[in-house]
C-alpha cells in the first residue's frame, strides 16, 4: 500500500521528492505506526482533518495528516502541493484498492 500511495502522490504532482524510495519508506513506517497506535493517538493525529470530507476513512485520514504535518519536514521532500482535500482523495483512492 505504501508503494502505491507514494507513487500516486508523485505522479499527481502532490509531493515533490529527491528520493521516491525514501517517501515510500516513510509512508510504510506511518502505516506501521498506525497499526500499533492507541485510539487516543490516532484521534489526536487526525483531529485537525476530521471534517475534511463527509465520511473520512481513518487510514486515509491518518496518512493524509502524516503527509501534511510531518512529511513536509523530511530531508528528501522538496515540497507538498495541492489542497488537503486533493491529498486526501489521492491517498484514499489507493487505500480503498487494498481494502477487502
Amino acid at each position: 500500500m505504501a508503494n502505491s500511495i507514494a507513487s500516486k502522490l508523485v505522479e499527481n504532482e502532490l509531493v515533490e521528492t529527491h528520493n521516491k524510495n525514501s517517501l515510500q519508506e516513510r509512508i510504510h513506517k506511518c502505516l506501521e505506526t498506525l497499526t500499533n497506535a492507541e485510539d487516543f493517538d490516532i484521534d489526536y493525529q487526525i483531529a485537525p482533518f476530521r471534517r475534511l470530507v463527509a465520511q473520512p476513512h481513518v487510514v486515509s485520514l491518518y496518512v493524509t495528516a502524516f503527509v501534511i504535518e510531518k512529511l513536509i519536514n523530511d530531508k528528501d521532500i522538496v515540497d507538498i502541493y495541492g489542497s488537503d482535500e486533493e491529498i486526501y482523495t489521492c491517498i484514499h483512492h489507493q487505500v480503498t484498492k487494498h481494502l477487502p
